[in-house]
């Protein structure tokens, strides 16, 4: 017994270097594969992005360690999934079957906001609503609006980067803080939505949210206000 359990752990670390570089590795590629990758790995994602985590351990696939995927075990994703520290990824027993999805970040088809996120109603419901960006970006931002671009979805955040609730939908390096007007936006019809890890993500409007949407920009860390125009 004490022998299996050993070659268990084995299997599940792969070759060389610490055990915590492999589990970070496997993080990061089921992040890269349930965002944006299910489709061209012929796994089946239902339309809330939960696949079979047993379907992707049979992937052939190594992670950023170079260990194969099929070595890892299902103690290892939720390994994985337990030490992310930006909570990207849900869990789902249903039976006997774990299942797992990326909470946002998706560009693939198959995933419907509703079935993967919450609806936001009320701008009571959230008190800051805030997309980071770089002072390089911003001419072209405020030419034609906020784009989705490849992902489902603009992102914003809870919260500011220095705030300590905040754990994802903004990179730390960001120069510039453009906050969205929420209640504007939910009277004119923008779908808002909040993942489970606090993320607030929007269509838009066709994939954009037009200036006036906007209701301050600020650079930071500074916070100095950026004067714009919204027509």
């Amino acid at each position: 017994m004490h022998n299996d359990r050993e070659r268990s752990r084995g299997r599940g670390r792969g070759g060389g270097g610490s055990s915590k570089d492999r589990i970070d590795a496997l993080g990061r590629l089921l992040t890269r594969i349930l965002r944006h990758m299910a489709s061209e790995l012929n796994l089946n994602m239902r339309t809330d992005g939960f696949v079979k985590v047993e379907d992707l351990l049979k992937l052939n696939m190594k992670t950023f360690a170079n260990v194969p995927l099929r070595s890892h075990t299902v103690d290892d994703v939720k390994e994985a999934v337990r030490k992310d520290n930006k909570q990207r990824f849900s869990l789902l027993e249903e039976g006997e079957e774990l299942l797992i999805r990326a909470n946002q970040g998706h560009t693939i088809k198959t995933v419907e906001s509703e079935n993967l996120l919450k609806a936001i109603l009320s701008p009571d419901e959230i008190t800051v609503c805030v997309h980071g960006t770089y002072k390089k970006n911003l001419d072209s931002i405020l030419e034609s609006g906020l784009k989705r671009m490849q992902r489902l979805h603009v992102h914003f955040s809870s919260g500011l980067p220095t705030d300590g609730q905040v754990i994802s939908g903004m990179r730390r390096d960001v120069n510039v803080l453009i906050f969205l007007d929420v209640r504007k936006a939910l009277e004119e019809g923008m779908k808002l939505y909040i993942s489970d890890n606090r993320v607030i993500l929007t269509e838009g409007f066709d994939g954009v949210i037009p200036v006036k949407y906007f209701e301050r920009i600020e650079s930071w860390p500074d916070r100095r206000s950026i004067p714009f125009q919204t027509t």
